[in-house]
């Protein structure tokens, strides 16, 4: 049975099989999470970056592509592209985010990845309401773990600033964090 941790920490430190990075869509780095997994990895990521953006131009919202991880502990490092928020659309904005989750976790699978971390995609400069957030990615996660039971191990939720540790946590001990 798949499960489900939180963990408040350094995304760039954490000892899985991928860590998902929220990119810009350049995938050139950036701030935030995007700018410590470029710095934490180094320069291998980004060179394969520029091969994926020479081949595709961009990487659109809600698509994830699978890297090296470069020096961090991890083995790959999956990019995907959350939406920035505009109010005026919610609906699309759920469903882009829910993309960035659900196509990261089929990278995941599709390269044998069996334990993930994600961070808070789209909640820091890109604005997405961190609640909210968090509830599209807990029930995108956990539909996509129903879907795939015996392909993914572990998803983590791993939080950097307390106030989104607190928010998951809130909503995670509010149900049944195993599958």
């Amino acid at each position: 049975m798949p499960v489900i941790k939180l963990v408040k920490g350094d995304i760039t430190q954490q000892q899985v099989d991928a860590v998902v990075n929220a990119a810009n869509s350049s995938l050139m780095g950036g701030g935030g999470v995007d700018g410590a997994i470029h710095k934490a990895g180094g320069p291998a990521i980004l060179e394969a970056c520029k091969q994926i953006i020479a081949q595709i131009g961009h990487l659109p919202t809600g698509e994830a592509v699978v890297t090296t991880a470069g020096h961090m502990p991890a083995k790959k490092v999956i990019h995907t592209v959350g939406p920035i928020y505009n109010a005026t659309r919610p609906d699309e904005m759920r469903n882009l985010l829910a993309n960035a989750y659900r196509n990261s976790l089929q990278q995941a699978v599709a390269h044998n990845l069996r334990t993930i971390a994600f961070p808070n995609i789209s909640t820091g400069v890109y604005g997405y309401p961190k609640e909210e957030a968090a509830q599209v990615a807990i029930s995108t996660v956990r539909q996509f773990l129903q879907a795939h039971p015996d392909e993914i191990d572990e998803v983590r939720f791993v939080c950097f600033d307390e106030d989104n540790y607190r928010i998951y946590h809130t909503l995670l001990s509010s149900e049944e964090v195993n599958l």
